[in-house]
């Protein structure tokens, strides 16, 4: 649109319907300079922006014109005059430098290496203290029933049987009536340390003695050479008993010890 065509029809508009620039100004509240800042295309005297589209809005509207066609015709004729407006500063956040992310990466793995190792230390040392706690305990439970087998064997009279009672094998049977833990050795070499079902029935050899462990004494029956022997304890506790040619012969009616 060339220059002064929308201001010229502004001004024809307003003047067709006999309408002065104070009627406008009353009906509109703009002031009159504005207005004849607009009829005259004289731009630098208007506020701009969106104040110049209030204005012509505000006219088209009073006058009974079209304010779509006025507002593209205003556009029109202020795009000519139009200087670009310069691109908004854009406050931008430094980007991080690259070898953080790396150095970040690094460090996880380490750690990750670290809780590893610590992990597997930390195991075996718990491994080796529960293998030193069962063959302390393993140890004591043994020497107070050797000593006894001692001191009865020294403070009992010679069996004349003796002899061919050592010299035969030994055979331990060992029945369940509910599940629970056995432990077993046959001449100190470990047989058994297994959680047994109810109704299991298995059978051990040996040349001199046997010692059992039982999480639940009660459940456990052993028979030595088909003798049955005494209980590991009391029931519903653990025991642990040590089997010997000697217990075979208190069983058999040999001699026994009060």
């Amino acid at each position: 649109m060339a220059k002064g065509n929308f201001g010229e029809r502004l001004k024809r508009e307003r003047e067709m319907r006999e309408v002065t620039l104070n009627e406008v100004t009353q009906a509109t509240r703009i002031g009159p300079r504005f207005l004849e800042a607009l009829e005259n295309e004289d731009w630098a005297k208007l506020p701009g922006g969106v104040f110049n589209r209030g204005f012509v809005r505000a006219i088209a509207k009073f006058l009974g014109l079209d304010e779509e066609a006025l507002l593209a015709e205003y556009d029109l004729a202020r795009g000519e005059q139009k200087i670009e407006a310069p691109a908004p500063y854009e406050n931008r956040i430094p980007s991080p430098p690259k070898w953080i992310p790396a150095l970040a990466i690094l460090v996880l793995l380490l750690i990750v290496v670290g809780l590893f190792y610590a992990g597997r230390y930390a195991w075996h040392r718990y491994t080796a203290h529960r293998a030193a706690q069962r063959s302390s305990a393993a140890s004591l439970q043994t020497q107070p029933e050797a000593g006894s087998v001692a001191s009865s064997t020294t403070a009992g009279s010679p069996d004349p049987t003796a002899g061919s009672a050592n010299s035969a094998p030994l055979t331990l049977s060992v029945s369940t009536s509910a599940a629970t833990r056995v432990r077993i050795l046959a001449d100190g070499n470990l047989l058994l340390d297994a959680e047994l079902p109810a109704g299991e029935n298995r059978r051990f050899p040996a040349r001199e003695q046997f010692e059992v462990t039982a999480a639940d004494s009660s459940a456990v029956l052993l028979e030595l050479n088909g003798q049955v022997m005494r209980p590991l304890g009391a029931p519903g506790s653990s025991g642990t008993i040590v089997l010997t040619q000697k217990d075979l012969r208190q069983a058999s009616g040999g001699t026994s010890q009060p």
